[in-house]
């Protein structure tokens, strides 16, 4: 007696514990992260230098927005994916579009690929491009991730043998907002159906001048946190097969920045202090924090002077210190920016920003971002 009773109470516990794991699976695919995917679909005919060098210059502003962004208690990914058309140098069969990134959230890449942009005249089709980045991206199925694109441009959104609002029906099946940005008369964007094209998309219509020479408010805070960044960049420490050339990039659109205006600089650094700004496929301080790392088998050949000759210990210790280092640094931008921030709302109030791409980015993105309980 008292042996079945120990088996029906061990069957019990069995059945109890598989339940158990079984309810616990579905809970793991709702914690998934969310992650906000932004394909931005540019014109680069001949018009278009002042749009591109809009997205150049305002691609840290919108980054450094969404670094704010919350799902619930998370905080979102930020993933962003690049296209080019209407330019007469790419190919006509594929109706002058081209992808010039996937999905990615390193956005040194990003800054690398939009500063490779150039401008040529062509034919603006803008359902087929708006198709091609359905059909080309890895948008995912997470119910959860905020899916949008942005077109920019300033011909007729009629033009090409893709209806546009055949385009549109495919991106709404896959839960994907258009967005479009009218470079030019709001009225003319209108009766161009860039308009239609964006309600038809679920997303806003907006218009800027493309051609306006972007001004950013100089604050009293930016030479130190141009000065930190400095410090910043001597905490990476590169490994792998693309260590270094990735670690060379860094520098290189750090000069970008800088060449367009010390602001861009700045706003740059900050996204650099930011948690979306992560390194660690080459940097082993990301890699070290995120737990993506195998010190033993690091080729050492790969790594700075400094650290070729160390053991696995003084190499770690070596880490540690360096992600000390960075925090502290990170630590001291975050603060300059709030008072940063602070100041340019104050003077925001003085001079209207209307008609620049960050700007109606902003909006739009957390208008639609706060449909699907995202929030800031």
């Amino acid at each position: 007696m008292k042996t079945h009773v120990l088996k029906v109470i061990a069957i019990l516990f069995l059945s109890i514990s598989l339940n158990s794991f079984a309810n616990h699976q579905p809970t793991q695919k709702l914690t998934k992260k969310q992650t906000i995917k932004v394909a931005l679909l540019l014109d680069t005919s001949n018009s278009m230098d002042g749009l591109i060098n809009q997205a150049k210059a305002q691609l840290w502003e919108i980054v450094n927005e969404l670094s704010y962004a919350k799902y619930g208690i998370q905080k979102p990914n930020l993933e962003i994916a690049l296209y080019e058309y209407g330019n007469s140098s790419l190919p006509s069969e594929e109706g002058f579009i081209r992808q010039v990134l996937q999905f990615s959230n390193d956005l040194d890449e990003i800054s690398e690929k939009l500063f490779s942009l150039k401008t040529n005249g062509g034919s603006e089709y803008c359902g087929q491009v708006i198709q091609t980045s359905l059909k080309e991206l890895s948008w995912g199925k997470n119910k959860n991730d905020l899916r949008l694109i942005f077109i920019a441009g300033n011909e007729p959104f009629t033009q090409g043998k893709i209806n546009y609002k055949e385009a549109i029906s495919e991106a709404k099946e896959k839960d994907i907002l258009i967005n479009t940005i009218f470079c030019g008369n709001y009225n003319n964007g209108i009766s161009n159906k860039w308009q239609d094209g964006a309600k038809l998309g679920g997303g806003d219509y907006m218009t800027i001048n493309h051609n306006k020479k972007i001004v950013h408010i100089v604050t009293p805070y930016d030479d130190e946190i141009i000065i930190l960044n400095k410090r910043l960049n001597k905490t990476y420490i590169y490994y792998g097969n693309k260590g270094y050339t990735k670690f060379s990039n860094q520098k290189i659109q750090d000069d970008n920045a800088m060449e367009l205006e010390e602001a861009v600089a700045v706003k740059r650094t900050i996204s650099k202090s930011s948690r979306l700004y992560d390194n660690s496929s080459w940097d082993l301080v990301d890699a070290d924090k995120k737990q993506k790392v195998d010190y033993s088998k690091i080729k050492k050949s790969q790594l700075p002077a400094e650290l070729k000759n160390k053991s696995e210990t003084e190499i770690k210790a070596y880490v540690k210190a360096k992600a000390k280092e960075r925090s502290e640094i990170q630590a001291k931008i975050k603060e300059l920016d709030k008072k940063r921030r602070s100041y340019i709302a104050q003077k925001q109030k003085e001079n209207s920003k209307k008609g620049q791409l960050d700007n109606v980015m902003i909006k739009a993105i957390k208008r639609q971002a706060k449909l699907k309980n995202y929030s800031w």
